[in-house]
């Protein structure tokens, strides 16, 4: 897949599932783009996502670009294998 502008792809799942402000959503897709905060890295980021030695400091949401790394690809794939029963819960 192509990397898409991180506006487009926080703005969309602002649009769509968390409606409650861009900041938090992009600093949870830069922590899932940074190799040293997860063993396996979910996004995968094209721009200035920072080093270790201070991994607050990343650059402004325009400036970066994202696509969905190989290993979320096989968590999303996963999805389908019915592995548990879902039922209501609520």
């Amino acid at each position: 897949a192509k990397f898409k502008k991180s506006d487009r792809t926080v703005g969309d799942v602002l649009g769509k599932y968390h409606p409650h402000g861009d900041s938090a959503c992009y600093e949870a897709m830069v922590l899932m783009a940074q190799p040293f905060s997860y063993r396996y890295p979910l996004v995968d980021g094209q721009g200035n996502w920072r080093a270790p030695d201070d991994p607050k400091s990343f650059v402004v949401i325009r400036y970066t670009e994202s696509r969905l790394s190989k290993y979320a690809e096989v968590l999303l794939g996963e999805l389908g294998q019915v592995t548990v029963d879902w039922v209501p819960n609520f």
